[in-house]
């Protein structure tokens, strides 16, 4: 028995859906958002102005880095504490969604804390409702956070990137309006994209895979790897368009399904070297797939992803599409040297068999995981 959820209340599409804030009636509204670019760009200008009216009041946390720690959290929520907000607001990268997730959480529940909150959550004892709105909007597209139920903080004296899952945390309504993602600069825009198109080939090769996500995930891969080199290269608003709107299928059928190794050891190199998740996922992605293509179910499922994508082979096609887009094919290439390599390994292995490992289609063991960071690290192990 499998117990699905598509998204929250609504999915808000298309060019200029920014301006749907103006429906909103809420009472105190806080945005949350990244560091200056969506404030120097004019979308939070745009967006108060859409949603200030009489009486409603309006606070903007900014500041979200691209790895949103604990402090991060903590400061958010103090002035959520003072500012009372009946919605709260991100708009931003998947580190703003995420911070803005997490402050939401503690805001609502107070009993909870980062001490005790996967205690609480394995016991089934964060509820679903809540009296807080969340309301998400995407400037990048990949992370896929306006649809999920979750958020990763990191953990700064662990060097730990933390999940936390739970229903409430699911946005209730997402806006996808792809000129927002205008904004983004070149390297953001493909390795979000990657990790888009890394969301859906993990949920597509995990073997809870359900038909309901099996057909959200397979046509976002499709979808991203038609459309993502227009996005990256050309910047046509169509293909910045289409690309949301994928990674955001992503982003549910992953939610639904599961991921697998590629987002344990990203977490893992994430929070050691706090490297932005996107380029992460791109470095790992083509690595961990040839691995689990000896499971004979994930070798089918990317000879068919093939098919349907015109090529000779996914993986392959996967690299040319990383070089393409001048993302580095190992952590070396992309400045960690091997005495930070070798001072971390040890961390790394450990927090790499954590999170999404743990449902990889071929079960990792810890002398296969040493082998694989050597494979991610330098290309060869």
């Amino acid at each position: 028995m499998h117990s699905l959820t598509l998204s929250g209340k609504k999915i808000i599409t298309g060019k200029g859906s920014l301006k749907t804030l103006s429906e909103l009636h809420f009472d105190r509204i806080m945005i949350v958002t990244g560091g200056s670019s969506m404030i120097k760009s004019g979308v939070i200008g745009r967006a108060i102005e859409y949603i200030q009216k009489e009486g409603c009041k309006i606070s903007v946390f900014s500041g979200v880095p691209k790895n949103p720690s604990i402090k991060d959290v903590e400061k958010g929520l103090i002035a959520a504490c003072d500012f009372q907000p009946d919605c709260i607001l991100a708009i931003g990268g998947g580190s703003a969604m995420d911070c803005a997730k997490a402050i939401l959480l503690f805001y609502e529940f107070p009993y909870l804390s980062f001490d005790n909150v996967l205690d609480y959550n394995a016991r089934g004892k964060i509820p679903a409702e809540r009296n807080t709105s969340l309301i998400c909007i995407p400037s990048t597209a990949g992370t896929g956070s306006e649809v999920t139920r979750g958020t990763v903080i990191t953990d700064p004296d662990k060097e730990l990137k933390v999940p936390i899952m739970t229903d409430c945390l699911r946005p209730d309504i997402a806006i996808l309006d792809p000129e927002i993602t205008m904004t983004m600069p070149r390297n953001v825009v493909a390795e979000t994209g990657m990790d888009a198109l890394t969301h859906a080939i993990e949920a597509y090769t995990n073997h809870n895979l359900d038909d309901f996500d099996e057909g959200l995930c397979s046509s976002a891969i499709v979808g991203l790897m038609k459309w993502l080199p227009d996005s990256v290269m050309l910047e046509t608003l169509l293909a910045r368009e289409k690309v949301l709107n994928y990674q955001a299928m992503a982003g549910i059928g992953f939610a639904n399904v599961g991921l697998g190794m590629v987002h344990g050891i990203a977490h893992s190199f994430g929070a050691a070297f706090n490297m932005a998740h996107g380029l992460t996922n791109a470095i790992i992605l083509p690595y961990v797939l040839r691995y689990n293509s000896q499971n004979e179910i994930v070798k089918l499922k990317l000879e068919e992803l093939a098919y349907r994508c015109h090529v000779d082979d996914i993986i392959s096609t996967i690299e040319k599409m990383r070089e393409m887009f001048d993302i580095p094919a190992t952590f070396k290439e992309a400045g960690i040297s091997e005495e930070e390599f070798a001072q971390k390994h040890d961390l790394l292995l450990e927090h790499a068999m954590l999170g999404a490992t743990k449902v990889n289609p071929v079960v990792m063991t810890i002398e296969e995981m040493d082998k694989m960071l050597n494979l991610v690290y330098r290309g060869e192990a």
